[in-house]
């Protein structure tokens, strides 16, 4: 496996994804190992403006639309990762299992339209590894209610994360060499040095 690899993290909402992300991003600092950080929607200048109208309370797209808009979220983000891809290690705040867990998974979007998208746009860009962390109801209610504001993603009901996690786990049971998944109802303390030995192995 490449030294600069592309990981990314993926969960539903409340899963502490973020969490683990930014403190890989911390412990790669202090070592000083190049790296970037984005995430999705999101990352680019031109993503963050996307994302805005995506994550916004008053919106209300059909699944199609929602579907293009992260998709051109995603082209914006294109170029800064094309341009770092093997030279930096890249870590990703949701990627393309997100599309799929969500949008398909979640909303019932055609999976062949969104793999044909996703292939046109991501060309020979390829994830080496993910973490997927998983939560219960409970955890996630809890975690959602702390927030001090939500977005529109963060405010559908429980089914619907279900549904969303139901299907990432099924990606990752189809990719277990690439996947690791973490518990995030257990101790993050416990679940944080998991992530950073399996970087280490990674790197």
């Amino acid at each position: 496996m490449s030294k600069k690899p592309v990981i990314v993290f993926e969960g539903i909402e409340g899963t502490g994804k973020s969490y683990h992300i930014l403190n890989v991003s911390k412990y790669l600092k202090k070592r000083k190992i190049d790296h970037i950080k984005i995430r999705e929607p999101g990352g680019s200048q031109n993503a963050e403006k996307i994302r805005k109208i995506i994550l916004d309370k008053k919106t209300n797209f059909n699944k199609d639309t929602d579907l293009l808009l992260y998709l051109a979220a995603r082209s914006e983000n294109l170029h800064q990762l094309r341009t770092n891809f093997g030279k930096k290690i890249i870590l990703i705040d949701r990627f393309i299992d997100s599309t799929i867990a969500y949008q398909h998974y979640g909303f019932g979007v055609n999976l062949k339209l969104i793999n044909k998208i996703n292939k046109y746009l991501l060309q020979q860009f390829d994830v080496d590894f993910t973490f997927l962390n998983t939560v219960d109801k409970k955890n996630m209610i809890k975690r959602l209610n702390s927030r001090k504001s939500l977005n529109r993603y963060d405010k559908f009901n429980f089914k619907f994360y279900q549904k969303v996690q139901k299907g990432f786990l099924l990606l990752a049971k189809k990719n277990k060499r690439k996947y690791q998944v973490i518990n995030s109802n257990l101790d993050k303390d416990k679940n944080k040095l998991l992530i950073i030995e399996k970087v280490k192995e990674l790197i």
